[in-house]
């Protein structure tokens, strides 16, 4: 698993989480007080940013292809 949607359980809004994220530098993640992941939280009153997302799994996809994790 590399990441998942969910919802957060106090606000409702969703949001997708990146298991890897702790490796990842991006604006749009935040890690709050997880080790080894990151989310990027979905405003459901907007369309979804599709180009941020893409970029963001690219990102993770790269981890695995390079080898960076097993």
């Amino acid at each position: 698993m590399f990441y998942y949607l969910w919802t957060d359980k106090d606000t409702k809004e969703p949001y997708i989480g990146f298991v890897e994220g702790n490796k990842m530098h991006s604006p749009y993640l935040e890690k709050g007080n997880r080790s080894r992941m990151k989310i990027m939280r979905i405003n459901p009153n907007e369309d979804l940013p599709t180009e941020t997302i893409d970029n963001l799994l690219h990102e993770t996809l790269d981890f695995y292809r390079k080898g960076i994790i097993k």
